[in-house]
């Protein structure tokens, strides 16, 4: 499969990769959420002023093939991991995205030695209350009226499909026929996960748009309590995409952190 406009590939053990890259200075791997990072996204050049941007599609989102019987969180993390060794940098920082940020949770609680720092933004993946209380929208049977009412605070900065080119449409289904195979159930969490949160020993942020009505910004600061040492902050006037909605107010946060 072709990749899109300003990507290149990589294999990492034996799986093809879409990879889109931005900037220069330290490495910063991005991993995606709900969907893939588009290039045409403000805050990459934002970020890619002080870091070189490596941002791979997970198998099965973007142009990435999804091999077969590859459809599980562990294989995520596992890849994640080995695509990190594989980079030719001796440390790297971890930036997750929503569904990325869990995915970016999991990799810094199995594999520290080549992360310097962690940035989780609005990232879902845990559980804290009862079997009857929801903590993340569950937005794969929610009406998408209502789902884009709650994850977007500027409801006009959200994707405008009729405005998309075929190619972009398709790589849409692509990411969310891909995000209900790894993470419908369990809805996007890993029952275990908070338990081990406490092993991320590198400096971590944990960013938060206040207007979140995905994973509520309680959600984080307790995301956040669970990891040694992590920094709470929120991104006004956003929803779950904080990158995407205060691009410039993302990359000064994140920016900053990764330089203290």
């Amino acid at each position: 499969m072709s990749s899109a406009a300003g990507a290149e590939g990589m294999t990492v053990n034996g799986i093809e990769l879409e990879i889109l890259r931005r900037g220069s200075g330290r490495p910063l791997v991005l991993l995606h959420g709900l969907d893939t990072v588009s290039p045409k996204a403000p805050f990459l050049d934002l970020l890619g002023r002080h870091a070189e941007i490596i941002a791979p599609s997970m198998p099965g989102f973007g142009n990435s093939p999804r091999p077969p019987d590859f459809d599980t969180m562990y294989d995520l993390v596992r890849l994640c991991i080995a695509f990190i060794d594989d980079l030719p940098h001796g440390s790297v920082d971890l930036v997750g995205l929503s569904f990325g940020g869990w995915l970016a949770a999991e990799v810094a609680v199995a594999c520290r030695h080549r992360l310097r720092k962690l940035v989780l933004a609005d990232p879902v993946g845990i559980k804290l209350g009862g079997p009857t209380e929801r903590d993340i929208l569950d937005i794969f049977n929610l009406n998408p009226a209502a789902v884009r009412k709650a994850a977007w605070h500027d409801e006009a900065k959200a994707p405008d499909y009729d405005a998309m080119s075929d190619e972009e449409l398709v790589v849409h289904a692509r990411n969310w026929e891909s995000l209900c195979l790894y993470a419908w159930h369990p809805l996007l969490y890993n029952p275990q996960l908070k338990h081990w949160l406490g092993r991320i020993k590198v400096p971590t942020l944990v960013l938060w748009g206040d207007r979140d009505g995905v994973v509520k910004p309680d959600y984080g600061r307790a995301y956040a309590g669970l990891i040694p040492g992590a920094r709470f902050e929120l991104i006004d006037g956003a929803g779950h995409h904080p990158e995407l909605e205060q691009p410039e107010r993302f990359a000064e946060r994140v920016t900053a952190f990764l330089r203290d």
